[in-house]
């Protein structure tokens, strides 16, 4: 045998010596009964209702997909919005500065009109 087949067979002595040795505790017996039992229940189960087990997994691949696709529908929308904002930034930055400068250009009119009249009043 060579040196890798060796190294495999002393790997799964190993394992099985583990495990044996492991198999001495009572609580670790008690559990490793329950879990195969669990598991060679569910594993008749699935040999018993193979077309149920197909149905369920056929469902969760649609609820998958289903998913999936609204996800992406939701991304794209966002990245929609995303481009709108951008392109309307720069507008919406110009429409602020126009109404900045008329309310200060209107507030500047009326300081003059009030200091004219001021004037006004005492020539």
């Amino acid at each position: 045998m060579t040196r890798k087949n060796q190294f495999w067979k002393g790997m799964l002595i190993g394992a099985i010596a583990g495990g044996a040795i492991s198999l001495l505790d009572k609580q670790t017996r008690e559990a490793m009964k329950e879990n195969v039992q669990k598991t060679s229940s569910k594993a008749a189960y699935i040999v018993r209702n193979p077309r149920e087990i197909s149905e369920k997994v056929k469902g969760t691949a649609a609820k998958i997909k289903s998913t999936y696709e609204q996800v992406s529908e939701d991304i794209s929308f966002i990245t929609d919005k995303v481009e709108e904002l951008k392109e309307l930034t720069p507008q919406v930055t110009d429409i602020l500065k126009e109404t900045k400068d008329s309310f200060t250009e209107n507030e500047n009119t009326n300081l003059i009109e009030e200091v004219l009249g001021e004037e006004e009043k005492i020539i």
